[in-house]
């Protein structure tokens, strides 16, 4: 029966790509070899700036993230990544019982399937079957994933498994939720400003004359959002602060201000608006391009680097990888006209 369970996954995860807002209990329709429900319900309340968002029976309190349409997604400045998928609490044993019962009497995974589930969760136990003896003593975790389908989405293929009411979950099992797992999906939730930055002198840029550049402060403050899982009191802050500025000038006839053509942010603000009659001096932050862009535009690149922390239930909290976002902007560099008389 392999096969039918496998095809039965198929045709349930295409199912769910065709439409991503589900309910809390839908899933898939096999078990064991292929993990528990691989779902992520999702519910979104709107109320002012009082935004959460329930994904994967987790909440999120997006109300502290970046707004407006130029916000994005950091990524990570390193190999790591959120988690594609995690298991948290699902189902009480009467909601369990309710979800498996007509799929075993279906007889779509097989006899022989259906009774060796019947047995794991003894099924034929009025009182103490699926855990009925512990009803509001816990919980049955199950697996759910990133509505997106990053890499990795499918590797939580881990059937049903109780967890006791204050007991954390299996050690053995990654990505069960714990303060440090949610943190890690509030990093995938964070949505920071844009990075266009603002060039002067006014006008377009000269050959061998510096360019200031800088970031209004006021949109560059740090910005959090909260994952919490209410059935078991537990949550996490991801916050993310805004720590310097890559300026990448798109041609390699240039120079960078500083050297380095990293920019650190001093008093909240990124670089430092451009005054008259400074045309000539060095920028705390900006490029002086060598050459003309002719009759195009050199493309030049701004990054904001966004140190990234967390703290959760407990006490607990720490460091997660710094995260990047940035955005392309085109700048025409003309030659300085000398004027003949």
């Amino acid at each position: 029966m392999p096969a039918v369970r496998s095809l039965a996954r198929t045709v349930t995860v295409l199912a769910f790509v065709c439409v991503p807002v589900l309910a809390a209990q839908s899933a898939f329709a096999e078990r064991g070899k292929h993990g528990s429900n691989g779902q992520t319900e999702q519910r979104a309340d709107t109320r002012g700036d009082n935004l959460s968002v329930t994904v994967g029976g987790v909440v999120f309190d997006r109300s502290k993230n970046g707004r407006g349409d130029s916000v994005g997604a950091v990524t990570s400045s390193t190999s790591w990544s959120p988690p594609a998928c995690w298991y948290a609490p699902k189902y009480t044993p009467e909601q369990l019982q309710k979800y498996l019962e007509p799929i075993w009497e279906a007889e779509s995974t097989g006899y022989e399937w259906d009774a060796k589930q019947r047995e794991k969760y003894n099924a034929l136990d009025d009182k103490k079957g699926f855990n009925k003896d512990k009803t509001g003593k816990g919980y049955w975790w199950g697996s759910y994933v990133n509505e997106s389908f990053p890499p990795g989405w499918d590797k939580c293929d881990k059937d049903y498994f109780w967890v006791d009411e204050g007991d954390p979950p299996p050690a053995d099992i990654e990505n069960a939720v714990t303060p440090e797992v949610l943190a890690e999906l509030a990093y995938a939730e964070i949505r920071v400003p844009g990075t266009e930055v603002t060039l002067a002198p006014a006008g377009a840029t000269k050959v061998n004359l510096p360019t200031w550049a800088w970031l209004d402060g006021a949109e560059f403050k740090p910005v959090s959002v909260t994952a919490s899982v209410e059935a078991i009191g537990i949550e996490a802050t991801a916050t993310a602060e805004p720590v310097s500025l890559r300026i990448e000038p798109g041609t390699p006839d240039a120079e960078i201000y500083p050297a380095s053509g990293v920019c650190e942010i001093k008093g909240g603000r990124i670089g430092a608006p451009y005054e008259k009659g400074r045309a000539d001096e060095a920028p705390p932050c900006g490029v002086k391009y060598l050459r003309s862009s002719g009759d195009g535009t050199f493309p030049l690149q701004a990054t904001v680097t966004w140190e990234i922390h967390w703290t959760g239930s407990g006490g607990a909290g720490g460091d997660l990888p710094d995260g990047t976002f940035g955005a392309t902007q085109d700048v025409v560099v003309q030659e300085i006209q000398a004027v003949n008389r």
